[in-house]
């Protein structure tokens, strides 16, 4: 049979190649997912529109368009990885701060978590603009460095005076670190999604750009209207009570909603929610310490 040769025999589909294509399939998802929304999704179609191109021009034998696509196409490789330095930077990072098989994954929260609340609570009253950062498992030090160095303790006082109206440290953000206050007036990346809103100014389009490349949570109080956002992994939650926040920031970092107990051992700490009216930093003298317990928020991230 002389055209029995042109064509390979199909192998036989057992576990294993279902297993394999599977996971080709799941990289292939995760590629997409990656570049999804983003300028780098319309340069991986332009790509693939090139190698489209070449294919057909060789399927339809037209040698001119060919010879002339056969010197761009060996570079996709190069051009592949310095277009998407970012996405691939990210993508390698959220491999890495995954837990495998129980291993990693060893992040914890800020020490101080009430100190934060209490000043986004004042900021919030009084439209002061801020831009706080919480850094998680990957590291900030790249963009500490690029801002004042700090290392001071968690304080309520110290973060209002960073971001007093007027002063050096202001304008850019500070960066926690633990339990401590590292670094204030910090630079960092712009996000560049398209879908993000062009009513964002730079305060919020910082803090969405900088959970694009790390795991890190933003904590952003608007000066124009006074409303508190966070952003974590791309995406920006604005408009959030305080309540709302301590959930998420808890929620984010995996620690546990306090028990009972403990809300009633440091009660003076933590932000209270009436149902009448906004949020206050401490309670009334002589109320029940437990009388303001936060609501358990119920929306993700």
């Amino acid at each position: 049979m002389p055209h029995s040769t042109r064509f390979l025999p199909l192998p036989d589909l057992g576990f294993v190649g279902i297993l394999d294509i599977l996971v080709v399939a799941f990289l292939i998802y995760q590629a997409l997912m990656v570049v999804r929304g983003t300028r780098a999704g319309h340069i991986l179609v332009g790509i693939l529109i090139l190698v489209g191109l070449y294919i057909a021009a060789m399927a339809a034998g037209l040698e001119a368009l060919r010879a002339l696509l056969q010197f761009i196409v060996p570079y996709l490789g190069i051009a592949i990885i310095v277009l998407f330095q970012s996405e691939i930077r990210r993508t390698l990072a959220r491999l890495g701060r995954k837990r495998w098989f129980g291993l990693g994954g060893g992040y914890r929260g800020p020490e101080s978590v009430n100190e934060i609340l209490l000043a986004l609570e004042n900021l919030s009253e009084k439209k002061t603009g801020a831009l706080i950062v919480l850094e998680r498992d990957i590291g900030l030090r790249t963009f500490i460095e690029s801002g004042v160095r700090m290392e001071s303790l968690i304080s309520r006082d110290i973060l209002l005076s960073i971001f007093q109206p007027g002063l050096p440290l202001h304008a850019g953000a500070a960066i926690i670190q633990k339990d401590r206050i590292a670094a204030a007036a910090c630079f960092l990346p712009l996000t560049t999604n398209p879908s993000v809103s062009s009513k964002l100014g730079t305060r919020h389009r910082a803090a969405i750009g900088i959970t694009e490349e790390t795991d890190c949570l933003s904590l952003v109080v608007s000066e124009e209207t006074g409303r508190i956002s966070i952003a974590a992994f791309g995406e920006l939650i604005q408009g959030l009570p305080l309540p709302d926040v301590a959930e998420r920031v808890n929620r984010h970092f995996g620690v546990q909603r306090p028990t009972p107990m403990h809300i009633d051992e440091f009660a003076a700490d933590i932000p209270l929610a009436q149902s009448t009216g906004p949020a206050s930093a401490e309670p009334p003298a002589g109320a029940d310490p437990t009388a303001g317990r936060m609501p358990t928020g119920s929306a993700k991230l």
